[in-house]
């Protein structure tokens, strides 16, 4: 009965009688006008600046609302050109005050865990980015409508308590608040609402509608959060919700940005597109329905259309990712400044992803990061409190325990505790500075604000923890004290400012003393003042430092008097300075007592000062000092900390450090001095048993990489400070250190059952260390560059590296003296950045993956053998990008599902078969960044990402992808993650080293989870089909048609995606082609014409640069063969058209055209490497031979031109090892060639005795190739003697049986096969090694012109235009049999019928989409997953009238 009488609704000013002013306060230039509009009084809020006139309800910050109504309407508008604030404070059911604020002021939606701030964006009738600012001339009334409730659930997660108070600040008009439990539409009358399912707004709240005009032509409704983002009414780690709640999508989130319009306004957060009803003006019953999952694609094109009439599209700078954020501190959520995320409701059921949270901080391996001059003792003297980057760090010394203050964004760049242990303040190093106080023994914080500073550099407490005290910069750079009073931030109440001073002398440090709460002290360059707070105002004087003036102090420290004396005559003031004095100041007097100089003495030949003396002399640096009542703990920048007497006649205990100390804090008991050093170490030393205690090292630098040994549980970090550690996980102290001055340390791994480990090293050198004797071991520098990735199969026998340069090293690690089994170039993608997820070994140590040999590919390969099973084009599964992607990490799943995670450059996460290649599922929407780490549990259960400077944990088992749990607590981008061995922690470095506990229970017997369904690709997408059931299928019986468009994008994956809505063309459209293409080979014995005319057929660029540059080509020359390659890997794509090769990048549309030959390019042919292509033509009419130019594909240069032959070359073909090019003339040369590509001299030539149609090397044995032609065989065996090749010949004539006719093309199989193709369409199986053909079966009506193998699948083409697909897996099994052999084992798989003959064609290594060339001047996109095939480029079959160019058109 409490809330009754707030029912229906409240009217808060009437209620709190703000005109009386009584229970309300106003400051500034608050008056009451009348509205023309409302024809009413309403009051006036206005002030240059905001914060100083205001309306603010209760009058007190002590006091409270108490209004429980869910909904808050707030009826005002903002005075036109200017900038308004309305501040909210509301209270949680757990006593948590959050303030949320609304102005056109905020640029950007901010969120910490009490401070929720929204631009509330006017007249969205402009772009998107200029929404934000002014209030427009003609604002108009306003009802912003706040669903309270729901902001704190969605963006907080917290459970709604009351309002506690508002704060109207200028400039703006308001006419009244309401508050009620029901949700009012203001827009809908009396008469209409009769028959709508909702509320109308009543008389007394409603705006005054003219008859006849519209309630939205004059006044504007924003409902926020929008009907589309409504959540349970139960913080999510609590719900249960059915399944048929309404449940958020994985789906990007729009900016928490209320957008006022004359329109219904909603935001849509889904690739589901919901219109209003037009009657019901934006409140439409929209039954609840689960969203449905849908790809990537799907999601980006949807929700840029999501917007009906009335709607506001948000551009994509404008999408939030929804996602829950956790501090792992007792399960608060908080939202970082950077990344507004919110949590959203999981789709199934709850159970899905528990516990919430997954992770919670259990140590931190890390000191400083702003600085290292920030660590305290407790009053108690039990703990030492320090920062760790972003994250405030309570270490308890006897027991090493630490308990952590998460909440800051960035680092931690100064503390503050009281004297009774009950207030701990924080300021953080990024401008503005953002200040939090927390409640220390408990951890809470209790309130956060902006500082008036620009940076904080220095903060004091007073002992009581009423007067906070800070000193930084202002945005000019000019030094700033503030003077806080925290005195009611326990109560409830809010921090206030009760002075402000600027002051051109410099400040080094600042303390308020323990005497006098109105009193401080400060020292800087040439400067030691005392200052007092009086009367809201901050004075200081200066001391008369006298000869001393020119010091540059560093550290001050009062002397508490032994009696406890409260007087300041019974305190005394320490300052020490660089040049290592130490002055002694009466506060009272204000004068200079004593001062003292510390001097290095030494004896002769002692490496150490035995004795310090306060003379003349160049001094010790002094950084810092504290004052106990019986001695002086001083630290300096030689790297000693030494206890003196106050009368400082001798030293009394010293303790060398091994970098400069930084900071000293003597106990309270007096009894143990705190030290920190600039390198990164805090420890303290006992005064009673003399002993030194190391409390807590660090890097220096950023972290890089790291590693875990399950044997003995220690862990090894790399970073920038050119350091490798090796830390003890159950302790985290450090065990070893390894420095390198000059070469940096890049990865690191360890031996899985030796007690040793290896590292990289940026100049490639790969070693390895002995933990136990803490030596070198074994080094070796194979590599060219720095080294990107290290890891060891998990038995320990074979280690694996990778460097920038590219290039792949194999060791055998199966006794200490390791050595390198194999070198391979080009096989890593060079100039990738070192990352523990460069190289992944599979769980069972029989795949090794990494990303390469380019960045958008995924080489799968055979970790004892090093033979490469599967490469996968990343840049190619994105089928909605218009830009290329590519792969940034890679990582196995566990060996029972046989999955393999790449994490690309588009913010996702693609899952793959990683023995098929195919797409299992996606994880859109990762992350805004690219994430460089990436792991999996054991068991599958939870996908751990680094994500910028958060970590998130992925339910991987839920099939429906709900979304992460992020983790901050990083203030720089996580670097790598890893599970422990036993998977009970996880450890994240960055900044520094995380370790995290996984809350989440042992299932020892929880079985792997079964692959989840394929992902679709679009509309209409089916799911992806099984290799083996793929593979037997019956042939089809109708043929499918080509298709007329463009593919949207071609990738090689061992499995393609499937299920897209059709393809589109892509060049009609004026859309760059996204297609990526790579080798073949083509058909066509045809004679290529030589006449004049065709020599005529293309337009070079002019030689001299003049009248006409060449700047596009359309065509493909049709009746040349194999003239067009296409590398997958590389992306390589090239053809002919006339006498020009056309380099085509495929995702811009740039062409290249490499000229110079003279007549007609007749064939094509690519090294292995990809690193030459050669081009032929034939002879001209200038010319007597055919010419050969050998290119450079990288510069497009031609380096060698030759003249192998007087007629047409027919056909180009490298050797396995591209050491040798094979030239073979055409029917009437009959001429085969062999060059040296070092030279490309010729090594050997020989006159045919019959015309021949192809050839081809043995890719699995360069020194044997293999003609064909009318009616044999012909094997080549190359013999070399010295620099001589020989060839010896073996004829093999083609058995009857095989029918009458030439053969025409051929390809190698499955070692020991060879495929020939017939003129009258047979296609007929060799063993090479017997020389006899055992197998033939009819293929097709028309000749065999090209046949292309792979796997167990080959290609054939014909003169007919068709294109079929054989399953020849067991083809390898009939050889055995011999003559005995039958066809009836092979069996065709698909069939396609283009427009021309196949004369040239390129396939991905399984054989599932390719590049298919035509006589009529066609280059063909074919996907055999689909059966469709889809036209890329058109040409014309003979020359085109008024343009020069056969077969195509120059531009």
């Amino acid at each position: 009965m409490a809330r009754a009488w707030q029912h229906p609704f409240l009217n808060v000013f009437r209620h709190f009688r703000v005109d009386e002013w009584k229970r309300s306060a106003k400051q500034g230039d608050v008056a009451v006008v009348t509205d023309k509009t409302l024809k009413g009084a309403v009051y006036r809020i206005r002030g240059s600046v905001s914060a100083a006139n205001y309306i603010q309800l209760p009058k007190s910050s002590t006091q409270s609302l108490g209004l429980t109504g869910r909904y808050l309407y707030v009826l005002f508008r903002p005075l036109p050109s200017k900038h308004f604030v309305i501040h909210l404070d509301v209270s949680s059911k757990d006593n948590q005050v959050i303030r949320v604020s609304f102005s056109n002021l905020f640029k950007e939606f901010k969120s910490t865990a009490t401070w929720l701030q929204f631009p509330l964006v006017l007249e969205a009738r402009t772009p998107q980015r200029d929404l934000v600012g002014l209030a427009p001339s003609g604002a108009r009334w306003t009802c912003l409508q706040l669903d309270l409730q729901d902001v704190l659930l969605v963006y907080l997660n917290r459970c709604y308590g009351h309002l506690k108070s508002i704060r109207l600040c200028a400039s703006l008009l308001v006419r009244n608040l309401y508050t009620s439990d029901l949700c009012f539409e203001p827009a809908i009358s009396g008469a209409q609402w009769a028959k709508l399912p909702v509320t109308p707004m009543p008389r007394e709240m409603a705006f005054p509608v003219p008859k006849g005009e519209s309630w939205h032509d004059r006044y504007i409704h924003v409902r926020f959060p929008s009907e589309s983002l409504k959540v349970p009414s139960k913080p999510i780690e609590k719900s249960c919700s059915p399944p048929e709640a309404v449940l958020l999508g994985p789906g990007p989130q729009p900016l928490p940005c209320p957008v006022a319009s004359s329109k219904p306004v909603r935001f849509s957060v889904s690739p589901v597109v919901q219109t209003p009803s037009p009657t019901a003006s934006g409140r439409a019953a929209l039954a609840p329905r689960p969203f449905p999952e849908v790809s990537l694609s799907q999601e980006r094109s949807d929700a840029s259309n999501a917007d009906g009439p009335g709607f506001h599209s948000l551009e994509p700078w404008a999408q939030l990712e929804a996602s829950d954020i956790h501090t792992a501190a007792a399960g608060t959520h908080v939202l970082t400044h950077e990344s507004a995320e919110v949590p959203v409701a999981r789709t199934g059921s709850c159970e899905g992803f528990l516990p919430d949270p997954v992770l919670r901080l259990k140590g931190v391996i890390g000191f400083g990061g702003h600085g290292t001059r920030q660590a305290l003792w407790t009053p108690d003297g039990a703990a030492v409190v320090y920062p760790c980057h972003a994250v405030i760090v309570v270490l308890l010394v006897d027991t090493g325990e630490q308990r952590f203050f998460l909440g800051h964004t960035d680092k931690v760049s100064a503390l503050a505790l009281d004297g009774s242990s009950s207030l701990l303040a924080s300021a953080q190093a990024r401008a503005p500075s953002v200040m939090r106080l927390w409640d220390f023994q408990t951890g809470r914080c209790l309130c956060l604000f902006r500082s008036p500073m620009h940076v904080v550099c220095s903060l004091s407490f007073s002992d009581s923890g009423a007067l906070l005290c800070g000193v930084g910069k202002d945005h000019h750079g000019r030094t700033m004290v503030v003077a806080w009073g925290t005195g009611q931030v326990g109560l409830g109440g809010e921090v206030v400012v009760l002075a402000k001073a600027h002051t051109d002398f410099d400040v080094q440090a600042f303390r308020v003393t323990f005497f006098d709460e109105t009193r401080m002290a400060s020292c800087g360059q040439g400067s030691v003042r005392l200052w007092r707070l009086r009367g809201g105002v901050l004075r200081s004087c200066p001391v008369d430092l006298g000869e001393h003036h020119a010091l540059q102090f560093t550290d001050l420290a009062f002397k508490q008097a032994r009696d406890g004396c409260p007087e300041p005559s019974a305190a005394m003031l320490f300052v020490c300075s660089r040049s290592g004095h130490i002055l002694e100041i009466d506060c009272q007097r204000m004068v200079v007592r004593h001062a003292r100089r510390l001097l290095p003495t030494r004896t002769p030949g002692g490496p150490h000062p035995q004795k310090q003396t306060f003379s003349s002399g160049p001094g010790i640096a002094i950084s810092s000092l504290s004052v106990s009542p019986a001695m002086c703990a001083v630290g300096s920048e030689d790297g000693f900390l030494r206890l003196w007497p106050l009368d400082f006649s001798s030293v009394l205990l010293e303790a060398e450090h091994e970098g400069p100390v930084s900071s000293v804090c003597v106990s309270p008991d007096g009894l143990r001095v705190l030290s920190a050093t600039s390198s990164g170490h805090l420890g303290f030393l006992d005064t009673l048993s003399r002993v030194y205690h190391m409390l807590a090292r660090s890097h220096t630098a950023p972290v890089l990489a790291l590693a875990m040994e399950q044997r003995r549980g220690q862990l090894a970090t790399v970073s920038q400070d050119r350091t490798v550690r090796i830390w003890d996980l159950a302790t985290l102290q450090q065990l070893y250190d390894f420095t390198s001055s000059e070469d940096a340390p890049c990865a690191v791994t360890f031996h899985p059952t030796r007690p040793t480990f290896f590292c990289g090293f940026s100049s490639g050198a790969v070693r390895s260390f002995s933990l136990e004797a803490a030596e070198v071991l074994v080094e070796h520098t194979c590599h060219r560059g720095a080294v990107t990735g290290l890891t060891a199969t998990p038995d320990g026998r074979l280690l694996f590296s990778s460097c920038s340069q590219g290039s792949l090293a194999q060791y055998s690690c199966a006794d200490p003296q390791w050595h390198v089994l194999r070198v391979a170039a080009d096989m890593v993608c060079p100039d990738a950045p070192a990352s523990p997820s460069a190289l992944a070994v599979s769980r069972d140590g029989r795949l090794l993956a990494f990303v390469g040999p380019s960045r958008c590919t995924v080489t799968v390969m055979g970790s004892a053998s090093l033979d490469e099973l599967l490469r996968v084009d990343i840049g190619t599964l994105d089928l909605a990008s218009s830009r290329l992607d590519s792969a940034m990490a890679v990582c196995f799943g566990p060996a029972a599902l046989g999955h393999l995670l790449v994490s690309t450059s588009s913010n996702r996460v693609v899952v793959l078969d990683a023995v098929s290649g195919r797409i299992i599922r996606e994880l859109p929407g990762v992350h805004p960044e690219p994430c460089p780490s990436l792991t999996l549990s054991e068991d599958a259960r939870f996908l751990l990402i680094a994500a910028g400077r958060t970590i998130k944990v992925w339910d991987y088992a839920t099939q429906a992808s709900p979304g992460p749990q992020v983790y901050i607590g990083h203030s720089e981008p996580v670097q790598a993650v890893a599970f422990s061995p036993d998977q009970q922690q996880v450890l994240s470095a960055g900044d520094a080293v995380f370790l995290w506990d996984v809350l989440a229970p042992t299932e020892s017997d929880q079985s792997f989870p079964g692959a989840p369904p394929a992902c679709k690709t679009g509309p209409g997408a089916g799911p992806l089909e099984d290799a083996a059931s793929r593979a037997s299928e019956l042939p089809r019986q109708q043929v499918p048609k080509p298709c007329q468009a463009s593919p949207p994008r071609l990738g090689v994956c061992a499995r393609p995606p499937e299920g897209g809505d059709g393809a589109r063309d892509t060049r009609n459209s004026g859309a760059p082609r996204t297609t990526y293409l790579a080798s073949c080979k083509a058909f066509t014995p045809a004679r290529v014409s030589c006449s004049p005319h065709s020599a005529k057929g293309t337009c070079p660029p002019p030689a001299s640069g003049g009248w006409l540059r060449l700047k596009a080509v359309v065509g493909y020359s049709g009746n040349g063969r194999a003239n067009m390659v296409w590398r997958p890997d590389t992306g390589f794509f090239a053809y002919t058209c006339g006498r020009l090769v056309v380099v085509e990048d495929l995702h811009s549309g740039a062409q290249q055209h490499w000229s110079g030959h003279s007549a007609e390019i007749s064939t094509l042919a690519l090294s292995h490497s990809a690193q030459v292509l050669a081009s032929a033509s034939g002879r001209s009419s200038t010319t007597a031979h055919c010419q050969i130019r050998v290119w450079d594909v990288s510069g497009g240069l031609c380096q060698h031109l030759i003249f192998p032959h007087s007629t047409t070359v027919l056909a180009l073909a490298f050797s396995p090892d591209d050491r040798l090019l094979v030239t073979l003339g055409d029917h009437d040369g009959r001429t085969l060639a062999l060059w040296g590509t070092a030279t490309y001299d010729l090594v050997s030539s020989t006159r045919l005795p019959e015309p021949v149609h192809g050839v081809a090397f043995n890719p699995w044995d360069a020194g044997e190739l293999t003609c064909v032609g009318q009616g044999t065989v012909t094997f080549w065996l190359l013999q070399q003697r010295g620099a001589d090749i020989s060839l010896q010949v073996r004829r093999e004539p083609v058995p009857e049986a095989v029918g009458a006719g030439e053969l025409t093309s051929l390809c190698y199989g499955a070692p020991p096969l060879l495929y020939c193709g017939t003129s009258s369409g047979q296609v007929c199986v060799w063993d090479t090694r017997a020389g006899r053909c055992f197998l033939s079966w009819e293929a097709d009506d028309g000749g065999i012109g090209l046949l292309l193998f792979s796997g167990s699948r080959l290609v054939s083409g014909s003169s007919t235009g068709r294109l079929r697909l054989w399953a020849v897996g067991a083809v390898s099994e009939l050889r055995c049999k011999g003559s005995g052999a039958r066809s009836s084992s092979v069996f065709m798989e698909h069939e396609l019928v283009l427009d021309g003959a196949v004369v040239s064609a390129s396939f991905d290594d399984s054989v599932d989409m390719g590049v298919v060339g035509t006589t009529a001047g066609t280059l063909w996109f074919v996907s055999w997953a689909e059966g469709t095939s889809t036209r890329l480029i058109s040409g014309h079959r003979s020359k085109k009238s008024h343009q020069s160019g056969r077969g195509g058109s120059c531009l």
